[in-house]
């Protein structure tokens, strides 16, 4: 891949000149507008010399190729971070975001309950999982399209933009007419079907690292998705698979600032995964707002020890606000800002 960098106040009239030309070419151009400069991403292609030609155009400032394997996903593609919008919530810029709610939606009651105490709480977005791709078959596999009209009603009452995985290249549809955000869980990273379904839809999603998936790996699978022409990417660190049985996984804390360096793109932390166990989980939440993290999501429930799914690692109600509290001060430390606890009856979002 090649890149043409405009120069800083090129006109809009030579971008799409530029974009034209690159197209002219047979090439699929992908730009990235930054608040100063314009990088245009040229995808396709093996004839160099023509490319390079590009660079007498006017307002083009230099032709450069990227080295990397991941061209739309790293830093060279574009220098200032992506922010993803999800219903006026930034992620990815100054404020810290949090995702919460059960693993999966088990009922009315327990989802609406849930999402009352998230909102409460500070929290931004509520997670549930309709659909449940489980490691046995006789273990909970989620309501699917009833869970997801549950999490519906559960966003009227309280304002929050839902987060909710989708498991297949054919539910795709389905799912993005509930969800404000896709989930592409651990064990579908590399299901390369599903990651060009979600690059094709306008909706933003949360692309989760792999079980045994190097970071490489995890980018060159966000490539897909971008390459399909949804930039809307957040990457999640969620723990990988280790020797050490004191955890569930190992919580991969480095992966953050390593992945910051490497990409553009908004990093989420899941320390529920990633510990398994909910007395790890605000030591571990803490740890990634530290570690310069984006954001986290979190399993809460309102009844742990009977959750159908994930019950060890869910925080209880009153778990999940002392959590909150004691992120407040971190993130402030770090220069990052946290949504205040909000009162019952008041609005969410201005």
């Amino acid at each position: 891949m090649m890149i043409v960098v405009m120069k800083r106040g090129a006109k809009t009239s030579e971008i799409g000149a530029v974009v034209k030309s690159i197209e002219g070419l047979g090439l699929k151009p992908h730009p990235s507008r930054g608040p100063e400069q314009t990088i245009i991403g040229i995808i396709g292609g093996e004839n160099k010399e023509e490319i390079i030609k590009l660079k007498f155009l006017a307002g083009v400032e230099q032709v450069v190729p990227v080295t990397n394997n991941y061209k739309l996903v790293g830093k060279d593609f574009r220098p200032d971070r992506t922010i993803v919008k999800v219903n006026g919530i930034s992620v990815g810029g100054d404020e810290f975001i949090v995702m919460a709610g059960p693993c999966a939606v088990e009922s009315r009651d327990q989802i609406l309950s849930t999402a009352h105490t998230v909102r409460e709480a500070g929290g931004q977005v509520l997670r549930g999982g309709a659909f449940k791709p489980r490691t046995s078959p006789y273990s909970f596999q989620g309501l699917g399209e009833e869970g997801l009209k549950l999490l519906t009603e559960a966003k009227k009452e309280t304002g929050l933009p839902i987060i909710t995985e989708v498991t297949s290249p054919e539910l795709v549809d389905m799912v993005t007419r509930y969800a404000d955000i896709l989930q592409v869980g651990a064990r579908n990273m590399q299901n390369y079907a599903l990651l060009e379904a979600v690059g094709k839809v306008r909706k933003p999603v949360l692309l989760k690292r792999g079980l045994m998936s190097t970071i490489e790996e995890l980018l060159l699978a966000a490539e897909y998705i971008l390459s399909n022409g949804n930039s809307q990417v957040m990457l999640c660190e969620r723990g990988i698979r280790s020797f050490d049985k004191a955890t569930r996984n190992t919580l991969d804390i480095s992966a953050v600032p390593v992945i910051k360096q490497r990409s553009h793109l908004p990093v989420i932390v899941d320390p529920s995964h990633g510990t398994g166990h909910r007395a790890y989980v605000p030591a571990t939440a803490r740890a990634a707002v530290a570690a310069g993290a984006d954001g986290i999501i979190v399993e809460v429930h309102p009844s742990p020890e009977n959750a159908m799914s994930d019950g060890p690692q869910s925080l209880s109600f009153p778990e999940f606000a002392e959590m909150m509290n004691g992120l407040r001060p971190v993130a402030v430390a770090v220069g990052r800002t946290m949504s205040a606890p909000v009162e019952k009856g008041e609005s969410t979002h201005s």
